[in-house]
């Protein structure tokens, strides 16, 4: 395949989620990180830090971290120390807030808000940033931006619970059909499993003669 705008672009783009086994983003009732982080999840976590991602995130999104970075830094938060520390250190990072109903400027410490299309403005960013992006929660800017084919990366830690009954926020409902291709594993702790792979939207089901569309195009 031909070269793409994606493998011309200064920045790449990563979606990075955290989900069950099957498939949530959280559970009710349950804590932070399903309560399953461990120490070398945690030291990987603070090495990704140091990486000078900016944080893609919607409206939602935003208003929930900035509470949460607010109350970490408080006395008698009733967070974990770790949780504290990873809540209280997103105020320090580069973060893109795209949203219709915030008002500038924003609170919430590094953080600028894009009133206007956020595929649009992804794009423009891959095309002239030269750090990595990355998206943090906000399940449906996630959604849009693979659709629209500007992801070069699709990571998650996959947590070894099942939260049928209490389960909310469901990662992968509209999405598009996607193959994947693996490009790194780890297992952390014995029990958290991380996957990384290359994404690659399809028009169609693998068989049917259609022809893929890449995502990276």
């Amino acid at each position: 395949m031909g070269g793409t705008a994606a493998q011309a672009a200064s920045a790449d783009l990563m979606i990075d989620l955290i989900i069950s086994l099957d498939g949530y983003a959280s559970a009710v009732g349950w804590p932070g990180w399903w309560g399953l982080e461990g120490p070398e999840y945690l030291a990987w976590l603070d090495q990704e830090g140091q990486k000078g991602y900016t944080f893609l995130l919607g409206a939602r999104t935003y208003r929930l971290m900035s509470r949460m970075s607010e109350e970490a830094a408080a006395q008698g938060s009733g967070f974990s120390e770790d949780e504290g520390a990873t809540l209280t250190g997103l105020a320090a990072v580069p973060k893109v807030v795209f949203s219709s109903t915030l008002q500038a400027p924003l609170t919430w410490p590094n953080s600028e808000l894009v009133t206007g299309d956020a595929v649009q403005a992804v794009a423009e960013m891959k095309r002239t940033r030269t750090g990595p992006l990355s998206t943090l929660g906000s399940l449906s800017l996630c959604r849009s931006l693979l659709t629209a084919g500007l992801v070069d990366r699709f990571r998650v830690v996959v947590f070894p619970v099942i939260t049928g009954s209490t389960g909310r926020e469901r990662i992968y409902d509209g999405y598009p059909d996607v193959s994947l291709e693996m490009v790194e594993n780890r297992t952390f702790d014995g029990r958290l499993q991380l996957l990384e792979y290359i994404p690659t939207v399809l028009s169609g089901p693998p068989g049917t003669g259609r022809v893929p569309g890449d995502v990276r195009r």
